[in-house]
């Protein structure tokens, strides 16, 4: 169905205009979650989603029915598909990167690092080189609806780069207070790494109320040169996709803000829940997937992002 909004897509700045399809409607596919994250597009065209605090992966296919994908999750919170497609994802719960085989079992990745176990994984993404770069904050210790407790073993909350080759793992940036979101920028010479510390700022953990977005220059898998890129608000910068011109799309409590590679404000396309994350994704790329407090949204768009770029030409559907 149509959701219909009373507010109008804000433009900001002109070069949001070519980035839209004109005449595009937010459609609401499901509502019925706890609070929706880390939507993600199989292969094949499903969507699958978190609904963190139901302990719930949840699956939407068009002409389908939503269904449970898997129940328990383990509290898993943002995904991502790997070279061969399978699904990446954060596990609160298990407090580690795993991986979803495709005879359909799940493997633990990355449970620990320097001895002592992870906080719990936030979001991921995977760069060309098949290497997985995912956040860890303590979310699914200090939340119970999120996850299964715990005491944080780690001196921090780091952003960690893992090699699923050799089984190395390390921390590339630790001077963060709340690392979430992330995503690379369409080259992969810029890693963006939203820090949601103001989501906690009464807790012991946060030092500062951020709610913004830094950018790091990636050198030889080093991350160095942080500054802030967007301060995101209202709400948060929780999840973020960046399309193929490097425009970084990002949740907020309003709806969809859209940044130019510069950091300039484009605009906002309004959508009536708090939204988790997003992705890019559609036969051909360039539909908008939204996941939002108890809803999954889609809106199509005139680009495509970054990873769907490697799965899609103008020419063709998805490749297997």
């Amino acid at each position: 169905m149509t959701q219909g909004t009373e507010r109008q897509t804000e433009v900001s700045d002109e070069r949001l205009r070519p980035l839209l399809q004109d005449g595009a409607a937010l459609e609401c596919l499901y509502t019925g979650a706890t609070w929706g994250e880390g939507p993600v597009q199989l292969p094949d065209g499903r969507v699958v989603w978190s609904d963190i605090p139901g302990n719930r992966l949840l699956v939407w296919q068009e002409g389908e029915p939503v269904r449970e994908y898997l129940n328990p999750s383990h509290f898993q919170n943002g995904h991502a598909l790997d070279h061969e497609g399978r699904i990446v994802g954060c596990s609160h719960g298990e407090r580690g990167i795993v991986r979803q085989e495709h005879d359909g079992t799940w493997t633990m990745l990355v449970g620990e690092y320097g001895g002592r176990r992870l906080n719990s994984p936030n979001d991921v993404v995977v760069a060309r080189d098949g290497s997985i770069w995912f956040t860890d904050p303590p979310y699914g210790l200090i939340q119970p609806h999120e996850g299964y407790g715990g005491t944080q073993e780690q001196p921090g909350q780091y952003v960690y780069r893992h090699d699923p080759v050799s089984g190395e793992t390390r921390a590339v940036v630790l001077d963060m207070v709340c690392p979430n979101g992330l995503a690379f920028s369409p080259d992969e010479s810029v890693l963006y790494v939203g820090d949601t510390a103001g989501t906690h700022s009464g807790e012991r953990y946060w030092q500062e109320a951020h709610h913004h977005i830094l950018a790091f220059d990636l050198h030889g898998g080093e991350a160095r040169n942080a500054r802030v890129f967007a301060e995101v608000s209202p709400g948060f910068p929780d999840g973020f996709r960046v399309d193929e011109h490097g425009n970084v799309w990002t949740s907020s409590a309003s709806g969809v803000q859209v940044y130019a590679p510069d950091g300039t404000r484009l605009g906002e396309i309004p959508v009536p829940e708090v939204i988790g994350n997003l992705t890019f994704g559609g036969p051909d790329g360039r539909t908008l997937y939204i996941a939002a407090s108890r809803s999954l949204y889609r809106i199509r768009v005139a680009v495509r992002g970054t990873t769907t770029a490697r799965h899609h030409t103008p020419q063709e559907g998805p490749r297997p």
